[in-house]
């Protein structure tokens, strides 16, 4: 197969989007390793408090009730297992079934778009077998931060915006390590994305932490 083959199938109409989330996701990995930094999506949805995501490690903590979803991650290690490592793989592998589908059993465009699900389903099947070697590794550094009520007053910069009931996501650092921690409002008041606050509770099963400002930083 010519380069230029390659290119063709690499960008056919079913492979052009997870060849473009390929490339984004090595220009992520390029840019975290050159500059050691992380890049800061700002989140404003509803976040179900079964889930506790650590990032940039991506680490997803599982509450005392999780939902089927929460089970779901946790089949798939994601308990354990970052975030980032996993889904790069995920996308990885699905991409390269489908340039092998391509090239070895060329199928309607309509059939080859049906054929990345199972690919996907099969490729985060594989994913988890290939990672669970590295899963002591993993919950190493999941469990190199202090524990949980050690984070009580410490400041930091919310994610997500948050109001009444609603789960919402803060970032502090430990040292030079940046966490992200479930966090809800304290009294139900209207905090926007990027207003600086400070753990002022947690709940009592550390699903979240409560949050307020009303000080000066």
């Amino acid at each position: 197969m010519t380069f230029q083959e390659f290119l063709n199938i690499a960008f056919s109409p079913v492979n052009t989007v997870l060849s473009v989330l390929l490339a984004l996701s090595v220009i992520y990995w390029v840019f975290t390793m050159l500059t050691g930094l992380d890049i800061d999506v700002g989140m404003d949805s509803d976040v179900d408090a079964d889930l506790d995501i650590d990032a940039p490690d991506g680490h997803v903590h599982i509450s005392n009730d999780p939902s089927a979803w929460a089970h779901f991650l946790k089949f798939l290690n994601l308990d354990i297992v970052p975030m980032t490592y996993f889904l790069t793989l995920v996308l990885l592998l699905t991409w390269l079934g489908s340039i092998y589908l391509n090239v070895f059993l060329p199928l309607p465009t309509w059939a080859e778009a049906l054929m990345v699900v199972p690919l996907l389903i099969g490729s985060l099947i594989l994913t988890k077998i290939i990672l669970k070697p590295l899963n002591p590794f993993f919950k190493e550094i999941n469990h190199k931060g202090e524990r949980a009520h050690d984070f009580l007053g410490r400041e930091g910069r919310l994610k997500s915006s948050i109001e009444g009931n609603k789960i919402g996501m803060m970032e502090v650092f430990i040292g030079s390590d940046p966490m992200t921690l479930m966090v809800k409002s304290k009294d139900g008041k209207k905090l926007e994305h990027g207003t600086r606050v400070m753990i002022v509770d947690e709940e009592p099963n550390r699903k979240f932490y409560v949050v307020d400002t009303g000080f000066n930083f």
